[in-house]
């Protein structure tokens, strides 16, 4: 979300699911190859029915590579399918690598001037920046640039971080550009929340804000050979691919690579991917992944902190039926991103999962349409009922998150209707009570369900017979519990020692000084870091930083 926008990032592929979030492909040995591969997987069926979080603006931005680089550039309000044609991708075909993006806005206005990716001119070049989250500072840092006469022509933060970018620092030479200077410029300006690809000439930087709040991961392309050759342990690479969730990789001829570890620069070039630097937070404060992002946003065939989102959501299920256990004859769903977490229930108490709503694939997601009557529309047209599955039965009926009350209630009413004798929900997260400052739009505490009159009485409010919500602590445990597992450094093999350039550590054979330390290995070598923690301001009002407002 950048600018109140949410940000999602992707050009290369468009199955319905797909949240289309930030992807560049940097393709070093067949670039016109790779380049058409990727622009015409919009033109997929699934493209056409595409209704991911990107709903509002999308666009691309391609260069030639050479070292006075040819930027060409198509945006566009609306859906990737409707923003694109065939005539005015011709024009991207013969390009060496791009960036793209789609719009949600949760800061900023809904109109073309706000459409990323954002192309300024700088002393060395033209540049091409997207972005995926929200300055908390944005108000400040807004004035702070007027003040120092540089003008915005848009409402978008994305603009100042573009800005912000294009200023030279103390420390540059004239004539060669110190990226990580401006980047650390921009982190020292702007704390979080961001995750960034920056195209400059023939070089793609790929950057997250140091809390790691909003997700970016590297895959790599392969020969179309060993896409299924599980076994082949290495394979030719034939190019680079930077998004915010992995599950894009796949359908283009990727493999999954590594995450952009929190205030990491990361440079791919025509010869190599490399670290560049890894800019520690502000001393005291730990690392902020948004925990929503497992909750609901993702995709469940995606991977953040090494494991897999449908997992995370099994298990808070598992979690869910611990806590909140009911006399019921079968478990189901609220399809379909609560699917995993209803197993997970299911299994531990024994019950049957049992289908109860089937889906329309062609209406988008209820919860980031742009109001209320629009969102109240969508439910309606959103599910079927399949009554010879539950008639005469109790369902323990399972969703992700109830945020405003808008999708569950009219379900309940439909199921009853349609013979169900009671209906318990059971939610896989907490109640959300405050706003999210960082990406999502929960813009006012006045409009979370959990915060008005009628929560202290919810199943009633919601027509259910009960209703019962994950606990705080449920959630982060079940989030944790693969992180822990997967990341703990051996401490025979590893010690750590933290000093003015952040935690670093070192191979030998005595003992870790740090107990919960993730490890990782890449270009590199051997790297650690502390281990991840989550925000979960929209649960408890804690956020990772001072707000300004």
């Amino acid at each position: 979300m950048a600018s109140k926008s949410w940000k999602n990032f992707i050009v290369l592929e468009l199955s319905p699911e797909l949240r289309a979030y930030l992807t560049v492909l940097y393709s070093y040995l067949r670039f016109l190859y790779f380049a058409r591969h990727c622009f015409q997987s919009l033109y997929t069926p699934s493209a056409r029915s595409l209704l991911a979080m990107g709903q509002e603006s999308a666009g691309i931005v391609t260069s030639d590579g050479n070292s006075v680089p040819t930027f060409k550039t198509h945006k566009g309000m609306g859906l990737v399918n409707h923003v694109f044609t065939e005539d005015n991708l011709k024009k991207l075909y013969t390009s060496n690598l791009g960036i793209g993006h789609t719009r949600y806005a949760t800061t900023g206005n809904c109109e073309l001037e706000n459409c990323q990716p954002f192309v300024v001119e700088t002393l060395h070049g033209k540049i091409a920046v997207a972005h995926n989250g929200e300055l908390v500072n944005a108000a400040r840092l807004r004035k702070k640039l007027l003040r120092h006469g540089i003008g915005l022509s848009t409402s978008s933060d994305s603009e100042m971080i573009t800005q912000l970018l294009a200023y030279t620092p103390p420390q540059e030479q004239d004539d060669t550009p110190d990226w990580v200077a401006r980047i650390k410029n921009l982190m020292k300006e702007a704390p979080t929340a961001y995750s960034l690809l920056i195209m400059h000439k023939d070089v793609i930087y790929a950057v997250r804000d140091p809390y790691g709040n909003r997700p970016l991961c590297i895959g790599r392309l392969i020969p179309i050979s060993d896409i299924n050759d599980k076994g082949k342990k290495t394979s030719e690479t034939e190019g680079w691919v930077v998004s915010s969730e992995s599950c894009s990789f796949l359908s283009i001829g990727a493999r999954y690579y590594r995450e952009v570890l929190p205030g990491e620069i990361v440079e791919i070039s025509r010869h190599k991917i490399q670290t560049l630097d890894i800019i520690p937070r502000s001393e005291g404060n730990a690392m902020a992944f948004c925990i929503f992002e497992y909750v609901y946003f993702a995709r469940p065939d995606s991977i953040f902190e090494n494991q897999m989102v449908y997992t995370v959501r099994y298990r808070c299920g598992q979690q869910l039926a611990i806590e909140a256990p009911v006399d019921a004859d079968l478990v189901s769903t609220v399809p379909e991103s609560a699917t995993p977490a209803a197993l997970g229930y299911a299994t531990k108490c024994g019950l049957p999962y049992v289908e109860v709503l089937c889906k329309n694939r062609y209406v988008g997601r209820t919860f980031i349409q742009p109001n209320m009557r629009l969102r109240q529309l969508g439910v309606a047209k959103k599910f079927g009922v399949l009554s010879d599955n539950f008639k005469g039965k109790r369902i323990v009926l399972v969703d992700d998150s109830i945020v405003r009350g808008n999708t569950i209630s009219p379900i309940i009413k439909l199921l009853k209707e349609s013979g169900a004798k009671e209906v318990h929900i059971r939610v896989a997260s907490p109640p959300i009570r405050y706003p999210c400052f960082m990406g999502i739009n929960i813009p006012t505490k006045e409009e979370l369900i959990a915060n008005k009159p009628e929560f202290e009485h919810i199943s009633d409010y919601l027509g259910a017979n009960s209703v019962v919500y994950l606990s705080v602590e449920g959630l982060v445990s079940s989030v944790q519990e693969g992180t822990l597992k997967k990341q703990r450094v051996k401490k025979q093999d590893i010690a750590v020692q933290e000093n003015g350039n952040g935690l670093q550590c070192f191979e030998n054979n005595g003992h870790c000084t740090k107990e919960d330390i993730m490890i990782q290995e890449n270009e590199n070598g051997l790297q650690c870091f502390e281990k991840n923690n989550h925000c979960t301001a929209c649960l408890t009002g804690k956020y990772p930083v001072e707000l300004e407002w």
